[in-house]
């Protein structure tokens, strides 16, 4: 009976409700649930309320989205575009380059350095007939030159040929690949020699108006036997060259096994002579090399590497505040750097340095150390150009450099201007600073070009004599234009330090004139800054896309260890 009853209720309860004895009575059964879902007829107007809660969301999101979409893809477009243009223009220089004009003065640059390319960039060459005389006939961008030794940056990713500059100037500049050995300051005649490949010796003569010496400096030894046989300098292209074959042979050889310990270690050894920029940022460079590439290649010497930099100062990078000189030596401790300063090098043998430091007592004893590589970080000394000129001149009484005026006018040479490393001025030897005097030397030419010496014009500043030389212009014109000051003489606007410091670090002294104060960083932040300042100074976008790339390349596969 009760089996049956059961069975006669939940009939009843099917046939009336649809309901299971066995659901909650509250909640729809599955079959009102899928009669709803499939359910496609047009509501019925007392559930219009409902219809409106569940309506389907605004399309202003995906428009938004499909706005964004496109902007994007057309600024990668135009980016791509312009890109291609840079590159075409860069390819496809004017075939129709006017040459040179005898009617028109001569300008002649020694150099193509920082302060030459600067000058060549700023000047309008169609105002002179420009010659450019330079050992090398390509710029080099030094400030990477420490990366390209431990194979961070490919060498020829740094360096620029000159004819690159030249052949998109608006007029030909004639240039020749020669080193100057002699200015004739009376006959205004400059002398340039050139070995040839046969064993020929080329020279010529080219009479100027205007001289511009740009040759920069030699490394400065100070006499240190040894150091030019057994170290390494830091100078050039070919310095970093020398480097890289260096530290490759110092690692292959140290690889017999039957080497005696000391031996092995002195093979690995890497000594930088030099707290400066150029002797931290090769410290930095030589850690990230050992760290992230020679350990892993060279498993067997992972715990006989080292590397040592000694300064003869109190301080390294004396430039930088003392914040961040402690911050560097902080991470150089880390990275098993040895920071010895007060410590003067004395003498470089085939296998050991010797240095001269002060013991407890205050004694100066003298100490041996072994080594595998010496790089020399040191100073500048005057070229041998440089040299004769001041000693045949009496104006001439500081023999680090030429001394130079308010306008970068050699003191005792009439019509002769110079700049950079090869001066003798308040300033420090930087590409910062010889990079603004080129820039200034070069409008002041524009402006000495322009005047009209004839018949005055609006568009000219002054009329003057033609027989007057650039001092006298230059005096002339701001006396009768005292109140803008035709000419002005220059002014250095420091904009900061930077150096690279190791495990992608660096280190930033920049200055801020419009808040006028100086900002200090350090660490990853700095270290990108310095590489997105270093991008936008380098010369061309085909340098900006090598070095982009190298740095892409050096991510990725590491550094290259081939004897090369």
């Amino acid at each position: 009976m009760t089996l049956a009853k059961l069975f006669s209720q939940s009939l009843n309860r099917r046939v009336a409700g649809l309901r299971s004895p066995f659901v909650n009575t509250s909640s729809p059964s599955t079959f009102a649930l899928k009669a709803r879902f499939f359910n496609t007829s047009r509501p019925r107007a007392n559930a219009s309320s409902s219809a409106k809660q569940t309506a389907s969301p605004s399309p202003l999101p995906s428009k938004r989205w499909k706005i964004t979409k496109r902007v994007g893809l057309g600024l990668i477009a135009a980016s791509v575009f312009c890109y291609g243009v840079s590159i075409y223009r860069f390819r496809h220089p004017d075939e129709k380059q006017p040459f040179p004009d005898p009617s028109k003065k001569t300008l002649v640059i020694l150099g193509a350095g920082w302060g030459a390319t600067s000058i060549l960039r700023t000047i309008d060459s169609s105002l002179y007939n420009v010659v450019v005389v330079s050992p090398r006939n390509y710029f080099l961008f030094t400030s990477l030159l420490p990366s390209t030794a431990t194979g961070s940056v490919h060498s020829r990713s740094i360096v620029q040929p000159i004819r690159y500059l030249l052949r998109h100037k608006s007029h030909f500049v004639k240039f020749y690949e020669a080193e100057c050995s002699d200015i004739d300051k009376d006959s205004k005649v400059v002398e340039i020699r050139r070995q040839t490949s046969d064993g020929q010796e080329l020279v010529e003569q080219i009479n100027y108006d205007y001289l511009v010496s740009s040759v920069g400096a030699e490394t400065q030894t100070f006499g240190i036997p040894g150091i030019e046989e057994h170290g390494c300098f830091l100078k050039e292209m070919w310095d970093s060259q020398k480097i890289r074959t260096r530290i490759m042979k110092c690692l292959e050889q140290a690889q017999f096994k039957n080497l005696d310990p000391e031996t092995r270690r002195r093979y690995v050894h890497f000594v930088v002579v030099g707290g400066g920029p150029t002797g931290m940022e090769f410290a930095g460079e030589m850690a990230d090399f050992i760290k992230d590439d020679l350990k892993s290649w060279y498993p067997e010497l992972a715990n006989d590497f080292s590397v040592t930099l000694i300064e003869a100062l109190p301080s390294v990078l004396p430039m930088f505040s003392s914040k961040l000189r402690e911050y560097t030596k902080s991470l150089f401790a880390k990275t098993n750097i040895n920071i010895r300063t007060n410590t003067a090098l004395k003498e470089v043998t085939p296998d050991n340095i010797i240095v001269e430091v002060k013991d407890p007592e205050g004694n100066k004893v003298e100490e041996a150390i072994p080594f595998g590589l010496l790089v020399w970080a040191g100073g500048n000394r005057p070229r041998p150009l440089i040299n004769k000129v001041i000693h045949s001149l009496d104006e001439q009484t500081n023999r680090r450099g030429l001394i130079v005026d308010d306008y970068m006018q050699v003191n005792g040479m009439q019509d002769v201007f110079a700049l950079g490393d090869c001066t003798s001025t308040a300033y420090a030897p930087t590409a910062q600073v010889a990079s603004q005097q080129g820039a200034f030397l070069g409008q002041l030419f524009n402006k000495l070009g322009s005047l009209d010496f004839e018949k005055p014009r609006i568009d000219r500043h002054i009329a003057v004599g033609e027989e007057l030389d650039s001092a006298a212009l230059i005096s002339l014109a701001n006396e009768k234009h005292a109140s803008t000051k035709v000419f002005r003489p220059f002014k250095y606007s420091h904009q900061g330090s930077l150096a690279y410091v190791g495990h992608e670090k660096a280190i930033a002294d920049l200055n801020v004139p419009f808040l006028d104060k100086q900002i200090h960083a350090s660490g990853y932040l700095a270290f990108f800054f310095w590489r997105s300042a270093y991008l936008s100074e380098l010369y061309s976008l085909r340098n900006r896309t090598n070095v982009m790339l190298d740095w892409i390349r050096t991510s990725l596969f590491g550094r290259d260890i081939s004897s090369l």
